[in-house]
């Protein structure tokens, strides 16, 4: 390989190191970005939070633009540095966006053959929707 060739070699992966950084700028994040997660239970359902996350949850007690808070946290990832068990003593803070809100309608629909028998339940679980305002 002559001079030239080792000169446009480097040139191109220049040229795609550029490219990376211009297509994908969340590849190339700075560590003092990153963002403070953790795992939640809440309803008894697991939910993986960051601050600004919107979630839907199974209907809890509140009206719109009260904030709830849950501490019955199982996992949190700050910089890297991760805790689980009984050493999390974080707590997660929400605003309640919308207290109700219908999931889509589920009907259960029971027949036997040859018999007349029929029989239509059907029902619309309630969420509500909540929006994550801090992990402290």
């Amino acid at each position: 390989m002559n001079s030239y060739n080792r000169q446009l070699a480097k040139d191109i992966k220049k040229h795609y190191k550029l490219q990376i950084l211009v297509d994908f700028p969340y590849l190339c994040r700075p560590k003092f970005l990153e963002i403070m997660l953790a795992v939640v239970k809440i309803a008894g359902q697991q939910f993986k939070v960051k601050a600004g996350d919107n979630l839907y949850v199974p209907h809890i007690e509140g009206k719109t633009g009260d904030t709830v808070e849950f501490s019955d946290v199982l996992l949190t990832d700050n910089a890297g540095t991760i805790v689980t068990g009984t050493n999390v003593k974080a707590t997660v803070t929400a605003e309640i966006v919308s207290d109700l809100i219908k999931g889509d309608k589920v009907i259960a629909f029971k027949m036997k053959r040859r018999k007349g028998f029929r029989k239509k339940h059907g029902h619309r679980t309630q969420y509500t929707q909540l929006k994550v305002t801090g992990i402290a």
